[in-house]
């Protein structure tokens, strides 16, 4: 894999992972039962999408950039990527079916080193909140989704980053380094009332709302190791969901938030566990000697996506919720990854 298809795995966990997709249609109308990913088959890595079976996989992006990081629009007819095609990783907006790509964050950076990333759409699709350094350190900005009223709504010498909306459009989970070591903090959508949740001497980072808004779940490293943690929306009753000595992250919320698929390190390498939202019943959904990591729920709940190594390259697998018929949906010599669904 490429240096930075290298890097674009290792972040998958901290860029907005909930499912998102949208369809290859005329005008980017939604979809149904879609799959967008990013692949380097074209020697870098572009935005492609596909049928829910594997079938009718296009390239969207088709840059000589590299493209990658996508998110779906709520109502599926857009998807935001970030580009370095201007000479600075920056926000991306394009239809669901390639067309009307346009640079929305728009830093004039004075090296490659500014950014524009971490983005997250708003519940109603009207805005879009990410992380930007484009003032020497990383802060949380808001756009509308035309890329106008840039508004920036932390303003503190330490980082924030990994913005994700609340389900009812209310609030701003992120991630602070302000006390010293990560936290999660939420706010206001106007940048008011920033209220550190966790609130613990150790690192808590990578906040992901329940479908419901009721929940955030959380990794934290307090009990000595990478775990998946869950608290109330508030920041009450923080509870250790995985509990085990291996090293558990990259959680992913069912749609009606009764479960969480996440990976794991406990059988010696990387693979895909599913536990209940109270922290019962975990279990092991593919049983492989290679790595099989960051899994995300179909819209209906009946179905995983997620990237697996068996092949010797990453590649995009498929399994219902139970584990059970797993199959491969990409297959080609270069790295396929980050499989994100349409809503």
């Amino acid at each position: 894999m490429r240096a930075k298809g290298i890097a674009t795995v290792i972040l998958l966990c901290t860029v907005a992972l909930s499912g998102f997709a949208c369809d290859s249609g005329g005008g980017g109308a939604p979809a149904q039962d879609k799959i967008a990913f990013v692949s380097d088959r074209d020697g870098n890595s572009e935005v492609y999408i596909m049928d829910a079976d594997g079938s009718n996989q296009i390239n969207l992006s088709n840059n000589p950039a590299s493209d990658w990081s996508l998110s779906w629009s709520p109502d599926g007819s857009k998807i935001a990527f970030l580009s370095d095609r201007d000479g600075n990783w920056e926000i991306y907006i394009m239809d669901g079916d390639g067309s009307n790509q346009r640079n929305l964050s728009n830093n004039a950076a004075s090296n490659n080193a500014d950014f524009d990333w971490m983005h997250s759409w708003s519940p109603d699709g009207s805005r879009i909140v990410f992380m930007s350094n484009r003032d020497s350190n990383k802060e949380i900005y808001v756009m509308d989704t035309d890329g106008s009223n840039q508004v920036r709504l932390t303003n503190n010498p330490a980082d924030d980053r990994l913005p994700s909306w609340s389900p009812d459009e209310s609030k701003i989970a992120f991630q602070s380094s302000r006390d010293g070591q990560s936290e999660i903090y939420v706010m206001d959508v106007d940048g008011s009332n920033q209220t550190n949740l966790s609130n613990n001497p150790t690192s808590d980072w990578s906040p992901s709302w329940s479908p419901d808004g009721s929940k955030i779940a959380f990794m934290s490293n307090r009990d000595g190791n990478d775990e998946i943690y869950v608290m109330d929306s508030d920041g009450s009753n923080q509870i250790n969901l995985t509990n085990r000595p291996a090293i558990d992250g990259c959680a992913s919320w069912s749609a009606d938030a009764s479960k969480i698929a996440f990976e794991s390190w406990r059988d010696g390498n990387y693979e895909i566990y599913v536990i209940n939202a109270d922290g019962s019943n975990q279990t092991s959904l593919n049983n492989n000697p290679a790595e099989d990591r960051y899994p995300a729920w179909s819209p209906g709940r009946s179905r995983i996506s997620f990237a697996s190594l068996r092949d010797g390259n990453w590649e995009i697998y498929l399994m219902d919720s139970d584990g059970s018929n797993q199959r491969r949906l990409t297959n080609n010599s270069a790295d396929d990854w980050n499989p994100t669904w349409s809503p």
